[in-house]
């Protein structure tokens, strides 16, 4: 017996561009010391307070099945979320409750078209999308952005490709590049999707984690809250990785029958989770800045040794948990680079070929190691890149 085609061809290779990832991991569980900068896993654990109160409702009894679609109470609360952060009107019947914002992709490419279909996304990318596309029958298409534009999509690129498209993934802040979409690109691409009939998958994850500007959901923009489907999750907002409690809005008609997906997939969230989430939510603003400030501040850091330096250089982070640096000056992939610095300086990053062929030559580093260490890597990583762009003058 042989495994589908279907999920041995999700992804280009079995180790779907985490290969340094795995190979810190195993050097780590081998007893090696690595300063491992490679996923965005916060380095504090979800807060006493949360566990407390899914401690209380599993205790209670909330341990059977829950509501498919989420419970009541928690979809009110994500709706009011979603009305006050995006000034778009949102209620319970525009809520479903996922298991984490994975999930809430991966049902929402099953919303918006067809087997066969094309489905655009912006390169690079964040690891999972080609294969969440592929995962849901649709044909991944790559619309590649560019380092000089700070790797910010161009409405051309993305018309250029829109025919026989069903739909376009999104996402700012942007995971890996750290880049937050202004509104005047947010603007002439939802032109593009009015234009084309494109449904908008608006990855908002780290909508909380915004250093300079501000984030603006698509689905404020005119004309799209119809056409938008937006993913949340609790992940990154309040440090809750490993409760997979996520959201997916959109319209009425659409939400509907995604629930009947989940039927048939997820079977919904376990009820002493969501009511944790609801917990979490109702913390508030303070709380959600209190997640984000360690990673402002170890974005700082990162820019000013950069700038203390003429070799590598950073892409304009303005949000998210990473900072991609581009190391082209050394003579190196990214790939390769990344590859030696574990190996010579036991420095885990994911290399930018990891995220598709656009960040080429690049790298992803998570802020998410203590400061102190965090600098220390950092500085340590300056130095090594500095000494191979000597070898190769």
């Amino acid at each position: 017996m042989r495994p589908s085609h279907r999920i041995t061809h999700l992804t280009d290779d079995a180790a779907g561009g985490w290969g340094i990832h795995f190979r810190a991991r195993a050097l780590k569980e081998a007893g090696a010391r690595i300063a491992d900068l490679t996923i965005g896993e916060h380095d504090v654990r979800t807060h006493p307070d949360i566990l407390d109160a899914m401690h209380r409702a599993a205790r209670g009894g909330h341990t059977g099945y829950s509501a498919i679609q989420g419970t009541d109470s928690l979809r009110r609360a994500v709706a009011q979320r979603i009305t006050a952060r995006t000034g778009v009107p949102a209620g319970p019947e525009n809520v479903l409750i996922t298991p984490g914002g994975q999930a809430a992709l991966f049902a929402a490419h099953h919303a918006v078209g067809e087997a066969g279909d094309r489905a655009l996304f912006c390169d690079p990318y964040y690891a999972t999308y080609p294969g969440t596309i592929r995962g849901a029958g649709l044909v991944p298409v790559a619309v590649p952005t560019r380092a000089e534009d700070a790797f910010q999509p161009r409405a051309n690129e993305i018309d250029a490709r829109a025919e026989g498209a069903v739909s376009l993934l999104l996402n700012t802040p942007n995971n890996p590049t750290g880049v937050v979409y202004p509104e005047a690109t947010l603007a002439r691409v939802a032109e593009v999707c009015r234009a084309r009939d494109l449904w908008l998958i608006s990855d908002e994850v780290y909508d909380t984690q915004v250093w300079e500007g501000g984030h603006l959901s698509p689905r404020a923009l005119p004309g799209m809250a119809e056409r938008t489907l937006a993913i949340g999750s609790m992940s990154k907002s309040h440090a809750m990785t490993g409760s997979r409690i996520g959201w997916l809005v959109g319209p009425e008609e659409a939400i509907g029958p995604l629930t009947n997906l989940a039927t048939h997939t997820t079977y919904g969230v376990g009820g002493f989770v969501q009511d944790a989430a609801e917990y979490a939510l109702g913390r508030g603003s303070a709380f959600e800045a209190e997640i984000a400030a360690p990673f402002r501040r170890r974005r700082a850091i990162a820019m000013r040794l950069v700038e203390g330096q003429n070799i590598v250089r950073a892409i304009p982070s303005s949000g998210a948990m990473y900072v991609m640096l581009d190391v082209r000056a050394t003579g190196l992939s990214g790939e390769t680079f990344a590859e030696r610095l574990l190996d010579d300086e036991a420095i885990a990053v994911m290399p930018g070929e990891s995220f598709g062929t656009a960040a080429a030559g690049h790298l992803r580093v998570a802020l998410t190691i203590e400061d102190r260490a965090f600098e220390d890597a950092m500085r340590r990583l300056l130095a090594f890149a500095g000494a191979l762009a000597k070898e190769t003058v």
